[in-house]
């Protein structure tokens, strides 16, 4: 389950080496490719005169994800605002929530915060990235869950440099559109701090289990099909099918990832409306499915909302 946490919501570590200048990928071949399929979910959302256009993401990538559809990239021309979860180019807030949120004061280490057996496996897996324990011990067993899955995505082909978020950023760059945010690295970065010690426990000795099997890496195939094909119905059931999974992971995702964040970031894009001009959202694909996704929400507050695809 934890695999869907990083592919789909907001939460997987930014690439904090990307700068400003980062190029947009497959921004090269764009020029020359004037058919794309769909892939994710597009949903366009009126109000008074007012559009927003939501676009469902996930936070890795591959080259042959880009160019997006002509339906998303004409929306993001057209925009007077890009919205994303959190603007992945800001390495210095990122790396300021990450010393308060996912790091142990000095002399503390994991060492001193996992069983004996929990910490063999997590010395079984990062030997697998020729990493010792020692190099990262003073990061909190959550942080070391979600490096090691994001490693494992990495080694398997699927970039974070790579990830929708670094499209949508360069291309409001180029296009001098400004840049809004739903949350902060300090906000995503302390829902995970706020799990207590046995929960967090609970949580790396759950993604050990699944990364140390070959389940993560195969979950995440999946999921990224789905995404690629924009294929709702698979999505749905995944979504489904993980929300009723009865682990620290499954609860985090349906409590904190769905049941506290969608409604906030719907409030977020409500506002973000009643400013002049088309607002473009690029959010986390799971945000806008389901009944209590985003776009079900907006509709409830009385907005005019039409799936594109």
């Amino acid at each position: 389950m934890k695999i869907i946490v990083l592919l789909m919501f907001g939460l997987l570590l930014p690439s904090v080496h990307a700068g400003n200048d980062a190029a947009a990928p497959g921004t090269a071949q764009a020029a020359s490719i004037t058919k794309a399929p769909p892939r994710g979910t597009l949903y366009r959302v009126r109000d008074h005169g007012r559009t927003a256009y939501l676009f469902g993401t996930i936070h890795v990538g591959q080259p042959a994800f880009y160019p997006l559809e002509d339906k998303v990239t004409g929306a993001l021309r057209q925009a007077a605002r890009v919205v994303v979860e959190l603007d992945v180019r800001d390495g210095g807030s990122f790396q300021s929530a990450l010393a308060r949120h996912g790091t142990y004061a000095a002399g503390d280490s994991v060492e001193r915060h996992l069983s004996p057996g929990v910490l063999g496996h997590l010395r079984t897996a990062l030997a697998r990235f020729d990493i010792p324990l020692e190099q990262v011990a003073h990061f909190k067993p959550w942080l070391l869950a979600n490096m090691l899955l994001g490693l494992d995505l990495e080694r398997n082909g699927y970039r974070r440099a790579e990830g929708i978020e670094f499209f949508l950023l360069s291309a409001a760059q180029q296009q001098a559109t400004p840049v809004r945010e739903l949350e902060s690295a300090e906000y995503q970065l302390g829902l995970y701090d706020g799990m207590a010690e046995a929960e967090q426990e609970d949580y790396v000795r759950e993604t050990l289990a699944q990364l140390l099997a070959g389940e993560a890496i195969k979950r995440a195939r999946n999921l990224v099909d789905a995404w690629d094909n924009a294929d709702g119905t698979a999505v749905e059931a995944m979504l489904k099918e993980e929300t009723r999974d009865d682990t620290v992971s499954g609860r985090f995702m349906q409590k904190v990832l769905l049941d506290k964040r969608n409604p906030e970031m719907a409030e977020k894009i409500a506002g973000y409306m009643q400013d002049e001009g088309t607002t473009f959202v690029g959010v986390g694909l799971l945000h806008l499915v389901g009944e209590n996704g985003v776009p079900r929400l907006l509709q409830q507050r009385g907005y005019e909302v039409e799936k594109l695809y």
